[in-house]
């Protein structure tokens, strides 16, 4: 099968992910190896998180990494894993709708079939606003058609609950009012990270014309209790990078201090972690 047809054939099947009965739960990855070892864990598609891949290559999250840096990554991700692969990438490395433009080609041509495109115009905020961000989208949606992946699913995120941008009672009707006109200018999805409160997110899932893609946390709702709630999509944005790097240090401090290596007790095996790589 042709790599062209190769990737359609994932850009459908990752599509048919989100209107499945059961809940699409995707652990995010930072290289290629935290790629294979969460396919081989069972996920049935791997989403890149930028943060994760930002402080890989030793820079801060934050729309600090260049379109170039960013696609080399998703290669070697797309590269390692047969499962569909779908990109963060960020506010799309510009603010215009050709800079979207052209990081969606850049990606997709790197083997993407799916990307998250904030609406941020820097950490924190402010955001694009709405006609913006949908001229921004409508690239997006456009540039995939034009690299012959129609199918790629464009994942709308905004950040008005993750940076708390406006009064907070008006905040859901924000998110609503940026759904809708996302959803027009030709996303598939609409992801709400810093959402967490299930009352709010049943409300907005009844509402949104878009599958609603929440961001799981330590310590908050369950995959069940979102899944009741009408999420279709979870993810852990940075979460497993954190936790690799945790357990980084815990094992770095207990060498360097006792000497010894109780922490490392349970790691995945040479052998194991060698062998989900191609020869």
């Amino acid at each position: 099968m042709p790599v062209d047809e190769l990737l359609s054939s994932k850009a459908e099947q990752f599509r048919s992910l989100h209107a499945q009965q059961s809940v699409l739960v995707l652990p995010n990855a930072w290289d290629a190896a935290s790629a294979a070892v969460i396919a081989a864990a069972g996920a049935p598609a791997i989403a890149t998180t930028s943060g994760g891949v930002s402080w890989s290559l030793g820079r801060g999250d934050g729309q600090r990494l260049g379109r170039d840096e960013m696609t080399a990554a998703v290669r070697r991700v797309a590269a390692t894993v047969d499962v569909p692969v779908t990109a963060d990438v960020e506010g799309g490395y510009g603010p215009a709708p050709a800079d979207v433009a052209a990081t969606v080609r850049a990606v997709a041509e790197a083997g993407a079939v799916g990307v998250n495109l904030e609406d941020s115009r820097a950490p924190g905020g402010p955001l694009f606003d709405v006609a913006e961000q949908a001229a921004r989208l409508r690239a997006a949606r456009d540039a995939a058609a034009a690299a012959g992946l129609p199918a790629l699913f464009v994942n709308a995120r905004t950040d008005v609950f993750l940076f708390g941008i406006g009064p907070a009672e008006g905040r859901l009707d924000d998110v609503l009012t940026r759904t809708a006109a996302y959803a027009e200018a030709g996303a598939d999805g609409i992801f709400v990270p810093g959402l967490l409160d299930l009352d709010t997110l049943s409300t907005l899932c009844a509402k949104s014309p878009l599958p609603v893609n929440a961001m799981a946390v330590a310590g908050g709702p369950t995959v069940a209790e979102l899944a009741r709630a009408g999420v279709r999509r979870i993810s852990l944005g940075t979460a497993l990078a954190q936790a690799a790097y945790t357990a980084t240090r815990r094992a770095a401090a207990e060498l360097l201090d006792a000497g010894t290596l109780t922490t490392l007790t349970g790691t995945l095996d040479f052998g194991e972690l060698n062998a989900l790589f191609r020869p």
